[in-house]
């Protein structure tokens, strides 16, 4: 396999891992032993995928939070509620950095208004 493919895999990996991760963490009735369960059964996709050193702001960052919610599950306090918080808020962060990209501003946009008169 080329290694183009192979970064591909690794990324679409990580971003399911990440997507599963916060619909879980979103639940209404939030269950800590559901969230164990289902967060190491995903992870085991990751370690099935040879990982690739990936460069991008974004990219690491996806990393830094799946380390996060590990180390979470595995020291974690009592109601869980601290790091839930903590993890959805760098989901958020996470979020923005993704779609940082895609929003450009419109350099001339008085220009382009023309309303015939």
């Amino acid at each position: 396999m080329h290694d183009k493919q192979l970064r591909i895999r690794y990324i679409r990996v990580l971003e399911k891992f990440f997507t599963r991760t916060v619909s879980l963490l979103k639940l209404e009735n939030f269950d800590k032993e559901l969230f164990k369960e289902r967060t190491l059964k995903n992870y085991e996709d990751i370690k099935r995928v040879k990982s690739i050193e990936l460069n991008s702001k974004y990219l690491t960052e996806l990393i830094a939070f799946i380390n996060k919610t590990l180390h979470y599950i595995e020291h974690h306090t009592e109601t869980f509620e601290d790091e839930r918080s903590t993890l959805l808020k760098d989901a958020n962060l996470l979020q923005k950095e993704k779609n940082k990209n895609s929003y450009r501003k419109d350099k001339h946009k008085k220009s382009k208004f023309d309303d015939g008169y």
